[in-house]
């Protein structure tokens, strides 16, 4: 199965995994399907935006297979392979894994190695994978070996964002993670992009693909605990990320 993968990475705070969850609602809409989506982040959120319970993480799994916590008579790769099926939400169109918390002190070579021989099995299921990455982009670079079709770097307008962007940017590049392409996308926009922050954009050697704007709604749904996949179409902030997608997305 030919596969399309979107890696969206940003300092926290600015709105990264929501854009995350309008990437995985568009695709699903568009029949872009089956769909997995994997929160990297350390700072696990992706379900919430979702609307999904999560029973288990794939960090757990490592954590228990490093304390040596494998059932008796079975195999640490049957061990590691069920664990995987249990952290699996389904949805319609799209399913959801989360890596979970960064692990303890100690080696976890051995469950890094066979997580990621599983993970890419796994992925192999499904057309289009979205993962939700942390600033340093680690699970990236160690637990998938595929290349990345697109990556979006995710900013806000503020100096600090996009030059943080920047070193994201180029932190990738010494992943060698094989980004076929980069983007920047600036979240939470007043208006139009000023010529100080396209300056920044520019020294910092950035591909700005598209600008979202501040939504009040994206606030009172996350206040109210409500999902912002559900955020209605009319959504200035969902109608911009969907042409942005537009833009990204083979047809």
């Amino acid at each position: 199965m030919n596969q399309f993968s979107i890696a969206l990475a940003g300092k926290g705070g600015v709105g990264k995994t929501t854009l995350c969850g309008m990437l995985v609602r568009y695709l699903v809409g568009k029949g872009k399907k089956p769909v997995l989506a994997v929160d990297a982040d350390p700072n696990s959120n992706l379900n919430e935006v979702l609307g999904l319970t999560i029973s288990t993480t794939l960090g757990r799994a490592r954590e228990e297979m490093k304390k040596g916590q494998v059932p008796s008579g079975m195999t640490k790769d049957v061990f590691i392979e069920m664990k995987m099926e249990e952290a699996i939400a389904e949805a319609d169109g799209y399913d959801l894994v989360v890596m979970g918390q960064p692990e303890g002190s100690g080696c976890y070579c051995a469950a890094n190695s066979l997580l990621s021989r599983f993970l890419e099995k796994l992925t192999e299921n499904y057309s289009f994978l979205v993962m939700d990455n942390e600033a340093g982009m680690e699970h990236i670079s160690r637990l998938t070996t595929k290349n990345v079709d697109v990556l979006l770097i995710v900013s806000d307008p503020s100096r600090r964002a996009i030059q943080a962007a920047g070193r994201i940017g180029r932190l990738a590049k010494e992943l060698n993670i094989g980004a076929a392409k980069t983007y920047l996308v600036v979240n939470q926009v007043k208006g139009p992009l000023s010529e100080a922050a396209l300056s920044v954009i520019r020294e910092e050697g950035l591909t700005l693909i598209g600008t979202v704007p501040e939504d009040p709604l994206i606030y009172d749904y996350d206040f109210a605990g409500r999902p912002t996949l559900t955020l209605p179409e009319e959504s200035p902030a969902v109608k911009a990320a969907f042409a942005i997608f537009d833009g990204i997305v083979p047809a």
